[in-house]
């Protein structure tokens, strides 16, 4: 007879909408085991920005955003077209105001508002001009105890010698160190402190972004009775009948009375399964962790779950560029910050540009691709002086005080003295750049950018930098040295999942239920549709439908 183990529900994933389920279904009664395939918790889920997109939630509500259900869902439906699937949107809308507010009294997940961030297409009717969107508070590690341990360190690319830093004020100061006293006193209070917790630690422990996150969940799940185990793999589920009922990991049946929730990370990793779906250049390149590999994906599959690949775009994309290691091998860069900043543009290897490259990460590789002819590699180039690597950094060069010379060694930097010289060095046609050039110096100079309107919107705006005048987003490019960067498509993970309900429960091809079966997070067919209306629509859905999977897991018999 097999060993079985018991429990009401099985959570296969811990990374934003895992954890959510598990919390949620503990604090509603339920014994619940989370079970990791890696050796630590957070999934990519640690290595994100941790923003979520929750509209009408009670942050935004206490500081006067009040709006209802409506204005959000007509946003959602200019955007997302014929991928609009009411049943999941309304459930997503309706559900996630409660989502924040349950963690918010009774966790020790903790929240700060994005009241300053608009919708990416923040000139579309329904809009949010700031509000919606949300991100765990930030957190001292040394709150977890040995749990510490457990959790996922940042992703080094994005972070400052294990450090993490959020979007905001805190960026601000980083960004503004050398222009302003308090910036400097801030940063370097933060710094010390981060060295000592080096020392002491062996990482830091001022928590913020996905870190932080995922660290205020562990917490939560642990105070919620929570079992939390790593480095285990699911190899089935287990059904009684047409009811999936647990899973088998390592022979032993381990049993989920009321489920099972898929939360393993989607299939980023998974080259077969994309590779039909996705531009065959972006596929491999992606930062999520090496864990999501379709494996969720698969389980489902075997019991008659179907993978839904009708979403305008199969992958979240965002535009990287390969960093060398002194290995000879190299990692990925996610370029977020600089493109809406004054004084840079992307270029095809033609030279032209191709996009508002102030507008979303998404739909920056989403235009790339449009643009590049068929049978030529999808990439380009982010070009700008010195002078603006020194102010805003560029990928992972960071601005001034650090050095930029050992990412002009390494050939991660382009640069030249002339644009001629620049181009050549690129790969880029020296005539197409020059032309460019020529053309965008003279609006710019003005503040304007009649080719592609970049600073017209709320969104762009905010990405730029309100110091420069009259437009935040716009400078002239005229004194070399030169710099660029090759830019790719990548992607943070998979919009393409499982097709579910508005329960987030899997479904067969058929349209029906199969009982006892949730997936949430990248494992689910994005309620997005395969879009980037806003920023944190990854995670925001995450946490929401883990949270409707937990409580409907509950509540059923």
């Amino acid at each position: 007879m097999r060993q079985q183990e018991e429990f009401d529900l099985v959570v296969i994933g811990s990374g934003a909408a895992g954890l959510s389920a598990a919390v949620t279904a503990a604090h509603n009664g339920l014994k619940v085991v989370v079970l990791e395939k890696a050796r630590v918790l957070g999934g990519t889920t640690a290595w994100s920005g941790g923003w979520m997109w929750a509209p009408r939630n009670p942050l935004a509500i206490r500081d006067g955003g009040i709006e209802d259900l409506d204005a959000p869902r007509r946003y959602l439906a200019a955007v997302l077209g014929n991928n609009f699937d009411a049943e999941k949107i309304d459930a997503f809308l309706r559900t996630a105001p409660e989502m924040v507010g349950f963690f918010q009294q009774r966790t020790d997940l903790q929240f700060e508002s994005g009241t300053q961030i608009p919708d990416t297409y923040s000139q579309l009717e329904g809009a949010g001009q700031g509000g919606r969107s949300v991100i765990a508070a930030p957190f001292d590690g040394r709150r977890l105890g040995k749990d510490i341990t457990l959790l996922r360190q940042p992703l080094p690319e994005t972070a400052f010698m294990g450090m993490t830093i959020q979007a905001g004020a805190d960026l601000r100061a980083f960004m503004t160190m050398t222009r302003s006293a308090r910036a400097f006193a801030y940063v370097t209070k933060r710094f010390a402190r981060h060295l000592f917790d080096l020392v002491r630690h062996g990482r830091g422990m001022q928590l913020r972004n996905g870190n932080a996150l995922v660290a205020r969940l562990i917490a939560s799940a642990r105070s919620a009775g929570v079992e939390l185990r790593t480095g285990v793999t699911v190899t089935a589920l287990e059904q009684e009948g047409t009811r999936v009922t647990g899973v088998t990991s390592d022979g032993v049946r381990i049993a989920g009375r009321r489920g099972v929730v898929l939360a393993t990370g989607g299939a980023p990793h998974d080259a077969a399964r994309l590779d039909p779906l996705s531009h065959s250049a972006t596929a491999p390149r992606t930062l999520a962790t090496p864990f999501s590999s379709g494996g969720g994906a698969s389980l489902a599959e075997s019991v008659g779950a179907v993978f839904d690949t009708s979403l305008a775009s199969a992958s979240a994309y965002c535009p990287v560029s390969e960093v060398p290691q002194p290995d000879g091998t190299t990692r990925l860069f996610p370029h977020i910050i600089e493109r809406g900043k004054p004084g840079i543009i992307g270029v095809l290897q033609n030279g032209r540009r191709f996009c508002n490259e102030g507008n979303g990460y998404h739909d920056y590789v989403t235009a790339m691709l449009e643009a590049t002819p068929e049978g030529q590699v999808p990439q380009s180039w982010l070009i700008c002086t010195r002078e603006f690597q020194r102010r805003y950094g560029l990928g992972i060069s960071r601005p001034s005080p650090l050095p930029v010379r050992p990412y002009l060694r390494s050939g991660y930097i382009k640069s030249g003295a002339t644009i001629s010289e620049l181009a050549t060095a690129c790969g880029i046609d020296p005539a197409g750049l020059q032309a460019t050039l020529a053309t965008y110096n003279a609006a710019a100079n003005h503040g304007e950018d009649p080719a592609f309107r970049r600073g017209s919107t709320a969104y762009n705006r905010l990405q730029g930098d309100s110091e420069n005048r009259p437009n935040p987003c716009v400078t002239p490019i005229e004194k070399g040295p030169f710099f660029a960067v090759r830019v790719l498509a990548g992607s943070f993970g998979t919009f393409a999942g499982l097709k579910t309900n508005g329960n987030a429960q899997a479904l067969r091809a058929d349209g029906t239920v199969i009982d006892g079966l949730y997936a949430a997070g990248a494992d689910m067919a994005s309620v997005m549709g395969g879009h980037y209306p806003a920023g944190g629509i990854n995670l925001g859905p995450a946490m929401t439908f883990g949270f409707i999977a937990g409580r409907h897991a509950a509540k059923r018999v």
